[in-house]
This record gives C-alpha cells, sequence and structure tokens, in this order.
C-alpha cells in the first residue's frame, strides 16, 4: 500500500488556524475524559489538572539537563520531588533518587545500575551474558532494557494468586543472576508480588531487588494509611536495593515524570551516564536521556504540594471505592469473575462461560477501548477517577455484551490482546 507524504509546509499560519486543524485531527480520538479508555490518561481532579497545567507551563522552556547551571529553581524543585518520594519509600538517611521521563527509563536505568553493581562485585564475568530474574507479569519494559545490554530474562510463574512463585523464582537464580524483580503491583493482574519473600531472597543469594512500583507507587502508600488492605513493598525490606515509581500515573503529575530511588547514593552513581571523550570536556546524565522538559519537573512538585498528604488519602479513598463499585458490578453480572483480587485499581477479569473478547469486540464497538489480557483470557483496565462517572453506563453495556457472548457460538473472536 502506497502512502502520500506530506510536504514541508510553507508556513505562516496562526495560532487559530493551528488550533482548529490540531482539534479537527483529535475529532476521532476516543472520549477519554468520560472514561472510554482503560489506561493511557489519570486525573484526580480538575483543580489538580490545572495546578499542574499551569506549573508546567510556567517552566515549558526550562531544560532539567541544566539544572545544576543555569535553572537552579528547576534543581530545587526536583531535590524537593526526590525527597518526597525517598520520604515516602522509607528510605534510609544514605538513599537517592533521580528525576526520569517514564517507567521504561526508571527501569532502564535501575537494571544499569544493578549490572555496574554486580560487574564490581565479579570483574571475571564481564563479557558473560547476564540475568535479571522476573516473574512473567513483569512489564516489557526489563526486556526493553535486557535487549539494549544483552541481558538474558528468566520468568518465574504465578502462584493461584496471580502473585509471583517466589519458590520458583528462587531456583531460577545463578551465578550470572544480577537482580530479582517483584511488581507493586504487576499490571496484568493488579496484585502486589511478595516483596517480604522477595527480599529474604535477595539477601540470602547477596542479590539485588528491584520493586516495579510505576503503575501504583506514589499512591499506594495512602491506600495503606487509610486502612484499606495494601502490601508493603518499599525500603522497610532490608533486600529492595532499587524502586521505580512513576508520577504522571497515581501521582496525577503531568507527562513524562517519573522516578527511580535507590537505598544507596553509591547505585545511582552506578547508574549515572559519564563520558570524557569530546571536546567540550566532562558529561554526565544519571537519567538515560540528556534534555529533560522543565515544566514536568514543575508540574510535579506542584501537584505534590497541592494535594499533600491529605489530598493523596482522599483520592486512595475515592479510587479504592470506585474500584471497589466496578468490581461488584462486573461480579453481579451471571458467569463473570475476577481473576485475581486487586491491591490498587487494576482489574483483570472474564469468564469460562463465553468468549471474553467477543465482549470486548462488542464494547470496542460501543466506544469502550477494551484492554486484554492472553493468559487468562480477560478484559483489563487500569482505573482512573475519570471512570466514576461512567460506571453505570459501562456495566449496562458490558452487560448487554455478555448476553451478546453468551448467545453466540463458541468462535475465537478475531482479536488480538495487546497493549
Amino acid at each position: 500500500m502506497t502512502t502520500t507524504r506530506s510536504a514541508f509546509p510553507e508556513g505562516g499560519q496562526n495560532w487559530p488556524e493551528l488550533q482548529r486543524e490540531i482539534r479537527n485531527r483529535a475529532a476521532g480520538d476516543l472520549d477519554w475524559e468520560h472514561g472510554r479508555t482503560p489506561l493511557f490518561v489519570f486525573r484526580n481532579d480538575q483543580e489538580t489538572y490545572e495546578i499542574g497545567r499551569n506549573a508546567y507551563f510556567e517552566c515549558f522552556s526550562e531544560n532539567a539537563l541544566g539544572r545544576k547551571r543555569a535553572f537552579f529553581g528547576i534543581a530545587s524543585m526536583e531535590r524537593d520531588v526526590l525527597d518526597y518520594g525517598l520520604s515516602l519509600f522509607n528510605a534510609p538517611e544514605s538513599g537517592e533518587g533521580a528525576f526520569t521521563t517514564g517507567g521504561t527509563e526508571s527501569i532502564f536505568i535501575a537494571m544499569k545500575a544493578a549490572r555496574e553493581a554486580y560487574r564490581h562485585k565479579h570483574p571475571e564475568m564481564r563479557g558473560q551474558i547476564l540475568n535479571i530474574v522476573v516473574p512473567i507479569t513483569v512489564h516489557p519494559a526489563f526486556d526493553k532494557a535486557a535487549d539494549a545490554m544483552d541481558l538474558e530474562i528468566l520468568r518465574a510463574p504465578l502462584r493461584e494468586d496471580k502473585r509471583v512463585d517466589v519458590a520458583e523464582m528462587k531456583k531460577l537464580v545463578n551465578e550470572k543472576t544480577i537482580a530479582l524483580v517483584g511488581s507493586a503491583p504487576c499490571f496484568p493482574h493488579g496484585v502486589v508480588d511478595p516483596i517480604d519473600e522477595l527480599s529474604a531472597v535477595a539477601l540470602e543469594a547477596d542479590v539485588w531487588l528491584h520493586v516495579d512500583a510505576c503503575v501504583g507507587g506514589w499512591i499506594a502508600p495512602f491506600f495503606t494509611r487509610i486502612g484499606r488492605p495494601t502490601p508493603h513493598f518499599d525500603f522497610r525490606y532490608e533486600g529492595v536495593r532499587s524502586i521505580s515509581a512513576d508520577l504522571h500515573k497515581f501521582g496525577f503529575c503531568p507527562k513524562p515524570a517519573s522516578t527511580v530511588f535507590y537505598r544507596a547514593a553509591d547505585d545511582l552513581e552506578r547508574a549515572t551516564f559519564k563520558s570524557d571523550s569530546w571536546p567540550n570536556g566532562p558529561f554526565a546524565t544519571p537519567t538515560l536521556v540528556g534534555t529533560r522538559p522543565g515544566g514536568a519537573v514543575a508540574g510535579a512538585w506542584a501537584v505534590l504540594n497541592h494535594l499533600g498528604t491529605k489530598g493523596y488519602e482522599d483520592a486512595a479513598r475515592r479510587l479504592g471505592e470506585m474500584t471497589d463499585r466496578y468490581c461488584e458490578g462486573i461480579l453481579e453480572i451471571e458467569g463473570m469473575e475476577l481473576w485475581a483480587k486487586p491491591d490498587l485499581s487494576l482489574i483483570n477479569y472474564g469468564s469460562n462461560d463465553f468468549d471474553i473478547f467477543l465482549v470486548s469486540e462488542k464494547m470496542v464497538a460501543r466506544g469502550w477501548l477494551s484492554g486484554l489480557t492472553r493468559r487468562p483470557k480477560g478484559m483489563h483496565a487500569m482505573m482512573s477517577l475519570l471512570h466514576d462517572a461512567s460506571r453505570d453506563e459501562f456495566l449496562s453495556d458490558l452487560h448487554e455484551c455478555v448476553e451478546i457472548a453468551r448467545k453466540s457460538p463458541k468462535i475465537e473472536a478475531k482479536i488480538e490482546a495487546k497493549y
């Protein structure tokens, strides 16, 4: 199939014309503001959104790469954000962190630090194919890091409750293992792996343990504070050596914003890229990227200070209660099951009575984007407070689509599970 390549524009369009074109091009997007997509967008409330947006544009031109030489305000706000996270995750005084552009970057540089720590202990293993031991539910960002750094991924199966089987994971650890990984929570099933047990394995084997809390890290501690039974996952466990946690998900901060934290500042140094090979002299970044939007730092700082402890506790309460109501509504539909009891706000559900992928096809036809899992076959959603107002409509459509699937011949729906 041939396509026509866009010619370079002649220019001269003014903002009203450009804005109109942008809005025309976005006219066919899913109605995410009314909960029609199960991922990608997160929001607490309109006031928090506007504060983050305003702070972002207040520092729209600043470059966080230059925070130590030119943009000292960005540096001070970034320092605050990192300190807030170190405190939230019970880091020791030796702890340190970095502000990144997303979970993939946070995971990547944590694995780089783990590799360098391993090489420091085992210089004789340089040049060997090293490995990371992970649950099968771990985010593909670890595969991306492994691909770039020529690491092998060894995958452990799950228990019945969809948490990693720690005994099976322990069997995979060998002399070439640079890190173990647990999720808090895992994306497919929304449950927190047994980090306390993984910590014990990591200490016994003298192996780095990374906790991927990108999805729920910044909100999970507040679930605990309001009395919801949410498993601990942070530096209180001695074996945990690094944690990744996204601000732009359930921290409700503007994109792109994530964080990675280390038990010791030496590990931040191991993650840091350094070069002294060009005419301009030494160059170093604690992140994979160089230029970073200063607006993302300012937006995160503003949102964290706006919401504070009380604001995040309120968000956790509303998010938890909303997720409960969705789960109750799904279970009221005959034949529906939750494949795991969610620890936070990610839900995964399906049925042994009918083809859930056919249900998904019918929901897509009604304008609802479906997240899917293939093992087990299920529908999936990362619940955001944007989904609250559309709950009744969603559940009504879901019930109707289930009835269609129930009456349909049992043939495989023509749909593929993908992120």
